[in-house]
């Protein structure tokens, strides 16, 4: 028998306050701030971001759009020394929703359990070198079996050292890793305590000291050996919150397309420089590559390679003890979307893969 009119009316007006209540509830649960991490630099008593963070905080777009549905943003700013680390508890206490951060401590944080997302790659990955002192006569690595070599554990470039160890049918254990900072290794190989360095474009500083010259730098490699740095989400936040994550991924979208332009590369450099990093040596981090594709969005095919390997090699490194699925790392939907509302589709084009042969 069917029920009449009125009994099914006073059963819809029964739902209502549940339905109020859900909607209250879905309502509580958007957030009032907005959390990103990032590098910053202390300059002149004022904080600069990194990169194109300091792109998406000069433009303010995102500060607006945010302020449309009432949630404040919030940068976290991150010592270069220890960024892996801080950014990896910040994400398992809760207390940031996203990151610009490097490969190595992402895989790390998701074999532990804490789930993240990259939303958005940093473009084609920076360059790393190995440097040997002025006056070395070591010509490549092979050259400096069983020396003494500076290098950073647990940092991105940890990953791009590997592959060229591997490259020339070598292991950690044929040299003697000194575990040191950036700064610190600098210093060793300046003061002759160690045969060699492999560092970040600080390289080129020792060259214009004239206490070290680079003799291999991942120019000269394929493309998925470049150390990479991504933005990253809180699985939870990104799950939650997808029109608040699409906001975010398309203000680095904005910030990346502007970057990515010719016309702005020596404005950009420019702020690059207030972080201590000379001009020059910005200049030679990028020479002989495509501006515009150091910035690119798209989740290519060297994108993939570069995280399944070091997924791979932190499980060899024992750096890792769980499994990471890189397909669960990507989340590339928000970049398509981002990409679609700036009408961005075909501003970056796939680069040629340029892959390590498998």
């Amino acid at each position: 028998m069917h029920a009449s009119p009125l009994t099914r009316l006073l059963r819809r007006l029964a739902l209502l306050p549940a339905a109020l209540l859900a909607a209250q509830a879905i309502a509580a649960e958007a957030p009032q701030t907005l959390r990103i991490a990032t590098v910053a630099y202390a300059n002149a008593g004022q904080i600069t971001f990194n990169g194109p963070a300091y792109v998406m905080d000069r433009d303010q777009w995102l500060q607006q759009e945010l302020a449309k549905r009432n949630v404040k943003l919030e940068w976290v700013p991150a010592a270069t020394a220890s960024v892996g680390t801080f950014v990896n508890e910040e994400f398992a206490n809760q207390r940031i929703d996203f990151a610009f951060y490097g490969d190595l401590p992402s895989i790390i944080a998701n074999a532990s359990g804490v789930s993240t997302k990259l939303i958005a790659p940093g473009g084609s990955g920076n360059n790393v070198y190995l440097v040997v002192p002025a006056n070395s006569t070591a010509k490549s690595i092979a050259d400096l079996k069983g020396k003494r070599i500076a290098l950073h554990r647990g940092r991105p470039w940890e990953l791009s050292f590997a592959k060229l160890l591997e490259s020339n049918h070598l292991g950690f254990n044929d040299f003697r890793i000194f575990n040191l900072n950036p700064q610190a290794g600098g210093a060793a190989l300046s003061a002759g305590r160690v045969d060699a360095f492999f560092t970040l474009s600080d390289a080129f500083l020792l060259e214009d000291k004239q206490v070290g010259k680079i003799i291999w730098s991942s120019k000269q490699a394929p493309r998925d050996w470049k150390m990479r740095a991504e933005l990253w989400g809180a699985s939870e936040f990104v799950a939650a919150q997808p029109e608040l994550t699409q906001l975010v991924v398309t203000a680095y979208l904005k910030a990346a397309y502007w970057t990515a332009q010719d016309a702005n590369k020596d404005t950009y450099q420019g702020y690059l420089s207030k972080s201590g990093q000379p001009l020059s040596v910005l200049q030679r981090e990028v020479e002989g590559e495509s501006w515009s594709n150091h910035f690119t969005p798209l989740y290519d095919q060297a994108l993939k390679q570069h995280y399944a390997d070091g997924i791979a090699y932190s499980q060899k490194a024992k750096l890792i003890r769980g499994e990471v699925d890189v397909n669960a790392l990507l989340e590339p939907k928000f970049v398509e979307q981002g990409l679609k509302d700036l009408q961005l589709q075909d501003y970056w084009k796939d680069v040629p893969h340029d892959l390590a042969q498998q």
